[in-house]
């Protein structure tokens, strides 16, 4: 049961106590999320307009179209997940941390404006927008995400948002890290690697969250959770995939055997998603070998766990955001 209705604001709330804490992994948390708060103005972008015209009209357009779906799921994430998940806080501690996760699902969904500012011109930005709203795979994301957000069930709504924070978001990070990998957009990069250092805490907590509602239940009670998460992680999957090929299908003449590279980070990324349940992984470790420059690329301080206590890295400088306007365009 939620500390605090919501619904009814004219219930009254105690003052927050930090001092006496019922779970110390809130305050961890928090303290991590603060420790790791950054800005997108934080990024130099403008170096990345060089490399970006390297990139093939396909390449291009694949850039955009991963970074506008990346966008709607950040905007799913900040405006519903994390907010329903805040419903169903059981201390003010709780809530407190589900409310720094909203807000940094905000700045990230704003991020990707600043890269597509510094790479695209307004009437772009707008197609890239409207071609992510009607892509029939990002919205069976959505639908699919949405149904248990809106659901009665905090159970499904925390399994979910796993999926969403450890799993959806990896099929568009993949890009970032190839390119980077290849000398390509590397500050573009390096706000992806932040951004996938968040997504990597807040998966984690939410997890943690389901595995201690998890104790309370019967062992029947909880081998239905099991079943369920994993018939929910093979109905996004399978969309997923179709997804993956919709996208890196279009330039496999110039960089061949991409989408199985992708499929290969997705099945790794999927195992991540069921550990941070407290579940087994789906696939063996044959089916989850990236490519070791991915897995270099995905954070300054790159391990094989995501290692979110590191810091910002030392790719990560303070700059400006330098603004093309339609002009450059012509």
């Amino acid at each position: 049961m939620s500390v605090v209705d919501y619904k009814n604001l004219g219930e009254l709330v105690k003052p927050i106590n930090w001092n006496r804490l019922e779970d110390p992994k809130d305050r961890e948390i928090l303290d991590v999320l603060e420790s790791n708060f950054w800005l997108p103005e934080e990024i130099a972008m403008a170096n990345d307009k060089v490399t970006w015209k390297n990139l093939t009209d396909a390449e291009k357009r694949l850039t955009a179209h991963v970074f506008a779906g990346l966008t709607l799921l950040d905007t799913v994430q900040s405006q519903f997940g994390a907010e329903v998940l805040k419903f169903d806080a059981e201390t003010q501690h709780e809530a407190a941390v589900f409310s720094q996760i909203t807000y940094m699902e905000a700045v990230h969904a704003r991020s990707y404006s600043n890269i597509f500012s510094t790479l695209l011109s307004s009437e772009d930005i707008d197609e890239v927008m409207t071609w992510a709203w009607n892509n029939p795979h990002l919205r069976k994301k959505q639908e699919i995400i949405l149904s248990y957000y809106q659901g009665d069930d905090p159970f499904m709504r925390k399994i979910a948002s796993v999926m969403l924070e450890s799993f959806l978001f990896y099929s568009g990070f993949f890009w970032a890290f190839y390119l980077s990998s290849r000398q390509t957009l590397t500050n573009t990069a390096t706000m992806i690697a932040l951004i996938l250092r968040d997504e990597s805490i807040h998966g984690y907590y939410i997890g943690y969250k389901f595995q201690r509602m998890m104790e309370r239940l019967a062992q029947d009670e909880r081998e239905e959770y099991r079943v369920k998460a994993e018939e929910l992680f093979h109905e996004l999957y399978k969309n997923e995939i179709l997804y993956t090929e919709s996208l890196y299908d279009t330039v496999l003449d110039t960089r061949p055997g991409i989408t199985e590279e992708v499929k290969k980070f997705l099945r790794y990324n999927g195992n991540k998603a069921m550990l941070n349940l407290g579940l087994n992984p789906l696939f063996s470790r044959e089916e989850t070998e990236i490519l070791p420059a991915i897995l270099t690329a995905m954070s300054p301080n790159s391990n094989d766990n995501h290692d979110f206590f590191s810091d910002k890295g030392s790719s990560y400088k303070r700059g400006t955001v330098e603004e093309t306007n339609d002009d450059d365009w012509d």
